[in-house]
């Protein structure tokens, strides 16, 4: 698991998702997987499903276009089948998000593509909102989050630039 990715489990668990990664799915029957999901979450109270695909690669975009397409198909197929069992697969919308260093095309694989500026924009607003770790400490659990909110929020107050 690379940074990013962590980054992602932890940024969705802390909002209240179930989430798994690295997820091999797709049993072959000589052995092996189909494929792996990188990141997978589901929040119970709203019933939000999404798979999201980090990946830092400097691919040309029609190469992403096959790998993304791919990862995005073994989804929909296997996520209410391998990974959340219990969840019944006609009800649920599976959100997809590929997460790479541009987002120069919105759309890859049949999935919304974001930039990793985006993504850490969206944990940035997130952390900012909570404020500073004595008055509102992200569990320590979390730990790149919380490293985050002593850089951007301080401990008693916010950093002074």
């Amino acid at each position: 698991m690379n940074h990013l990715e962590r980054l992602v489990r932890q940024f969705y668990q802390w909002r209240g998702y179930i989430v798994r990664g690295n997820l091999k799915v797709g049993a072959l029957p000589h052995g092996g997987w189909a494929g792996e999901l990188d990141v997978v979450a589901y929040h119970p109270q709203v019933g939000h499903l999404i798979h999201l695909e980090p990946s830092m690669d400097a691919l040309p975009w029609h190469q992403r276009a096959a790998r993304f397409e791919k990862k995005f198909e073994l989804g929909r197929r296997y996520i209410c089948r391998d990974v959340f069992p219990w969840l019944e697969s006609s009800t649920f919308f599976i959100e997809q998000v590929a997460i790479l260093p541009s987002a120069t095309q919105k759309e890859l694989g049949g999935g919304r593509v974001i930039s990793i500026d985006e993504f850490i924009a969206e944990v940035k607003d997130a952390i900012l909102k909570r404020g500073p770790v004595s008055k509102s400490a992200i569990p320590e659990e979390y730990d790149l989050l919380r490293t985050l909110q002593l850089a951007l929020c301080g401990y008693v107050k916010a950093m002074q630039a």
